[in-house]
Formats: C-alpha cells, sequence, structure tokens
C-alpha cells in the first residue's frame, strides 16, 4: 500500500503506516546536518515565521525539521506553550510533505477533507486549516518544513500561497546558507591542516637534501646556510662538503630549477651522485660532466647550475680546482681585502649531452676566504610592495663588496654577515631561496719577538 486517505506516497509506507521517506538515511542525515535539532529559536528563523503568519493572517506558524520519530519546531508563532518545541510525528501534518517528496500540501478544512479528517491533532490542537511547503536540503531533501495553521477552516488564496512558497525557500536558502559555510569552515579547517603537514614534510625534505652539519677540514674554517624564500616550497637549493680521498675534499653548491618534488628529485639525485663520481676523480669538470650524463639518462625533469670544487690544504693553505657548470662565479677574498672572481662560464646540466665545463685552478692563502652561493644572493632585490619606483637586484658585484667588507671574519661569521645584509636588501621578504658555502684559511697567529 502507497496511499492512506487518497494521499499516494511514492515511497511506500513503513510498517506503522507513515511515509517510507521518514527514514531515508541520506535525508536523514542532511536533517542532522543541519546542526538545528534541539537548538533554541534565533530571530532569523523567527522572522519568517512571523512574516508568514501575517501573510496568510493565520494565528500560528512553523519552521519545522523532521526525522523518523518527530517534528521539532525551530521557530514557532503563535498562542501555544513557548516551551512545547516538538511533537511526534504521526501528530504533525509535516509527514505529508516528506512523504510526497517535496510536493506542498494545502488543507482548507482539515475536519472534513478525506486526506485530515483522521489525523489524530486536528480536533485536540484545532486543526481547522493548514498549509505547509517544504524545506529543502542542499541536495533536495525534504528538511521540514515552513507551515501556518488557522484556527477555522480557510480558503487560501493564491498570494497566500505564493507569499508561503517564497518564505519556504527563504528558509532553505538561509538552512543551505549555514550548511555551505559549516561546510567551508571544515574543509578550511583541513585545508590548514593539510597545509601544516605539507609544510613540515616539505621542510623535513629540504632538511634531508642539505647537511645538517658541514664535516670539519682540518686546518680550515667551513660554514654554510641556506636561506628559504617565502611560502613553504621545496626548492633546488643544495650544497655538500665532503672527504673524496684521504687527501681531498670536494664542496658543491647547486640550484635546480624550479621547485616542489620535482626539484628535489634532482637534488637528490645531483647530491648522490656528485658524492660517488667525486671519489673516481678528482676534476670537477669530469664530476659533472658525469653528473649531466645520470640527469639526462634518468629523463630529469629539471635542470641545474652548479659549482664543484676539489681541494687539499698545504703548509701554504689551500690549493684545488673549481669548475662552473651554468652558475655564478665563486668569490675569493685575499686577506688584504681585494675579491677576485673564480670560475670559467660553463654549460648547465640537463638539457644537452655535449657540455663545455673547465677546470680553473685555485688558492687560498692565510685569512683568504672562499665564497660559493646561488642566485638568490646577487638577485636579491626589494619586495614589489616597496614605494620605491625601481627595485635593484644586489648584483655580483654589490655580493663583491659586501664581502670586501668582511674584515677578519671567520667563515661562519662571512655566511652571517652576508645573511644579514640579502636580508635588509629584500626587507626580510625572499623571493628565491640562497644558499652560501664559505671557506677560510685562519690567518697565522702572529708571531712576537721578546
Amino acid at each position: 500500500m502507497t496511499s492512506v486517505n487518497g494521499v499516494v506516497f511514492p515511497g511506500g509506507l513503513r510498517e506503522d503506516g507513515l511515509p517510507a521517506g521518514l527514514s531515508d538515511p541520506a535525508r536523514l542525515a542532511a536533517v542532522r546536518a543541519t546542526g538545528l535539532l534541539d537548538t533554541g529559536p534565533e530571530e532569523a528563523f523567527d522572522d519568517l515565521a512571523r512574516l508568514a503568519a501575517a501573510a496568510t493572517g493565520c494565528t500560528r506558524a512553523f519552521i519545522t525539521l523532521v526525522d523518523d520519530q518527530r517534528s521539532f519546531w525551530k521557530s514557532r508563532v503563535g498562542p501555544d506553550d513557548p516551551a512545547t518545541r516538538q511533537a511526534p510525528v504521526r501528530r504533525s501534518f509535516c509527514y505529508f510533505l516528506v512523504g510526497l517528496e517535496g510536493e506542498p500540501f494545502v488543507v482548507d478544512d482539515a475536519a472534513t477533507d478525506p486526506r485530515t479528517r483522521d489525523h489524530p491533532s486536528v480536533a485536540p490542537v484545532d486543526v481547522g486549516a493548514w498549509a505547509g511547503y517544504p524545506v529543502l536540503g542542499p541536495g533536495g531533501e525534504v528538511l521540514g518544513s515552513m507551515c501556518v495553521v488557522d484556527d477555522a477552516p480557510h480558503r487560501w488564496l493564491p498570494d497566500e500561497l505564493r507569499a508561503l512558497a517564497t518564505l519556504a525557500r527563504a528558509v532553505s536558502n538561509e538552512l543551505n546558507l549555514r550548511h555551505s559555510l559549516t561546510t567551508s569552515r571544515a574543509a578550511l579547517a583541513t585545508a590548514r591542516t593539510a597545509l601544516s603537514t605539507s609544510t613540515e614534510l616539505a621542510r623535513s625534505l629540504q632538511d634531508s637534501l642539505l647537511p645538517p652539519t658541514l664535516t670539519p677540514v682540518p686546518g680550515l674554517e667551513t660554514a654554510a646556510s641556506y636561506l628559504p624564500a617565502e611560502g613553504d616550497r621545496v626548492v633546488g637549493d643544495f650544497y655538500d662538503l665532503f672527504q673524496a680521498t684521504a687527501q681531498w675534499w670536494c664542496t658543491v653548491l647547486g640550484d635546480v630549477c624550479g621547485h616542489g618534488t620535482e626539484a628535489a628529485k634532482v637534488t637528490a639525485l645531483a647530491r648522490y651522485t656528485l658524492r660517488a663520481e667525486a671519489t673516481r676523480t678528482l676534476s670537477p669538470a669530469t664530476v659533472l660532466t658525469r653528473l649531466n650524463t645520470a640527469m639526462l639518462d634518468q629523463h630529469s625533469p629539471r635542470f641545474l647550475t652548479a659549482v664543484h670544487a676539489t681541494f687539499r690544504t698545504t703548509r701554504g693553505g689551500v690549493a684545488g680546482r673549481l669548475c662552473l657548470a651554468g652558475h655564478p662565479p665563486a668569490l675569493i677574498r685575499r686577506a688584504d681585502g681585494r675579491v677576485i672572481p673564480v670560475g670559467r662560464a660553463g654549460t648547465l646540466l640537463g638539457i644537452v649531452r655535449d657540455v663545455t665545463l673547465t677546470d680553473v685552478r685555485f688558492r687560498l692563502a692565510p685569512g683568504d676566504s672562499l665564497l660559493l652561493y646561488t642566485d638568490g644572493a646577487t638577485e636579491a632585490r626589494p619586495p614589489a610592495s616597496t614605494p620605491d619606483a625601481e627595485r635593484p637586484q644586489l648584483t655580483e658585484e654589490g655580493l663583491a663588496l659586501v664581502l670586501a667588507d668582511c674584515h677578519d671574519m671567520t667563515a661562519r661569521q662571512v655566511v652571517t654577515h652576508i645573511g644579514r645584509v640579502i636580508a635588509e636588501h629584500n626587507h626580510d621578504h625572499p623571493d628565491d631561496d640562497t644558499a652560501l658555502l664559505a671557506l677560510r684559511v685562519p690567518p697565522r697567529p702572529e708571531r712576537h719577538v721578546p
């Protein structure tokens, strides 16, 4: 049986003779999702209920939410006990709206209409006439009703019903707006949590690609720093310092194009390839050539620039060879303050098979420093929001001047000082990450003649 007193319910009936739609899980979930069951009155809904009563001339108006057992009155206007806020669903006319799957239900004379004359609420609560329009959820679920009740029979006018339909849509819109806001807030909270997790993972990945400390080199000061750009992206700046043979050491600093996991993969490939190849040859150009081959063989999604040096300590300081692969020149600061660029321009890696890379010899005497850096240092500039019309870059010449000012500074002090100058230049709003690595031969202690 799908009808009761001539009312056909498309979804059929429950065992208790009420519409089966009352127990539909999706509908019940939508009702609960409103978060309004068992909550107190709210002005937004009370205003709409008062409008419904005024538009139809009725003494009672309700905004209801209907679950499978009751009709809960979110708002009510009328002389009834204000403490009463619900009724068993069987005693409410609202189940008609649920059973009719969103169609309105209108009765001019509840006591004589065959659809409602046997309804258990007609006489006890003086239902002379009843008109209700569905309140719908975001998926079209019937959540409840906007309804009015007249104590006496009432011939509903078209304007009255149009007003009631409009107010029912207003209630639906209010509920759906709240649902959207709640969903958006939940999505925002989830996104923030995901971003926080992503940030932690990104920085953990970035940190894993950089040595936590540089390996100490006997007789040499060493220092490095990584200055992250704004945001939490994983980028490709990297550096390393390691012992290649008993007497020879290697240091490398590179910059992978782009950011994200693809850049991180290339960074990892570069670091491990450089370490492996550096134990087989002392020529930085050969090592970088082999890295280029490995990147092409592995179909590297990014190219990179790098500066690689192989060196050994001597009685007079440091002797070594250095190669540039599309990277800005290294800078040597002599003890007297002169700054000299080192390296011959070479091909960047990961693009073509035939690369032109050249080893250049260098020496460091006591008090001399060698600085390796990525282009985040030389391309540092004030942020776009600065009032200045121009945003000059620090440039290689500017970096050289900063290095020249590092009088009697240790390697750690050199890196710290340069990092501070870069931060001042870009107003602590860096566009790009910056890696710095410094080697310094300590000056000989002065001899005092007694």
